[in-house]
């Protein structure tokens, strides 16, 4: 049986005991699983800096979705970090943020495609792979698909606000063998996109694997 343990934020987080899954991500790759309700995900950079994308839904109902303007209104915070509530725009929780070893991770700067890196980076980078196509990958499994993709979180993802409003995209402030660890408050499908992005610095500019390991 797990014991129990608290966390900064007043979190309480049950220590897993038992493995479910345990699965690395090759570069570039699409992930996707259910987290059962008191289950944990951990999601952990292997080689450090690397952007991981994520989309969350209630299994039991995939309208039922993750809203980064709920989340963020509810804790009147843009970062995600530990004690993070990740909600749907009906307010339902559906993850917890339990243990972070970053301590801040974006939740606005979206994912990026085909048609934001041409408009970014020019018409060169048309030929290469993104995150929504890998979103559309992994949602085609449970029967979803582009309608169904909103606002993502980035984890591990740097993303500073200046004071005027720009957005930047700077290196990392992972290491290796860091983690995020969220704890499911309803049964929630996870669709992941182990970030492909070469043309800023999210991934370092060389995509690496992640680990995915869910226990109860």
């Amino acid at each position: 049986m797990g014991g129990r343990t608290e966390l900064e934020h007043g979190v309480t987080a049950t220590i897993p005991t038992q493995i479910v899954l345990d699965e690395v991500v090759g570069a570039c790759a699409p992930w996707s699983a259910v987290v059962h309700a008191g289950e944990q995900l951990d999601i952990i950079d292997l080689y450090g800096n690397q952007a991981v994308d994520c989309l969350l839904y209630s299994a039991a109902d995939h309208a039922d979705r993750y809203s980064a303007q709920a989340t963020i209104t509810a804790q009147r915070n843009i970062f995600l970090t530990t004690g993070t509530v990740l909600r749907t725009d009906a307010g339902t929780p559906l993850m917890t943020v339990v243990a972070d070893d970053v301590g801040n991770h974006d939740t606005i700067a979206g994912a990026c495609s085909l048609e934001s890196n041409t408009l970014r980076y020019g018409h060169h980078t048309a030929h290469q792979h993104a995150c929504v196509e890998n979103f559309l990958v992994a949602a085609a499994r449970w029967g979803l698909g582009k309608r169904d993709l909103v606002s993502n979180i980035n984890w591990f993802m740097n993303v500073p606000v200046e004071p005027d409003g720009t957005l930047g995209i700077v290196d990392g402030r992972s290491a290796p063998g860091k983690r995020v660890a969220l704890r499911a408050e309803i049964d929630t499908l996870v669709l992941v996109s182990n970030c492909p992005q070469i043309n800023n610095p999210c991934n370092g500019f060389d995509p690496t694997p992640v680990r995915m390991v869910i226990s109860r």
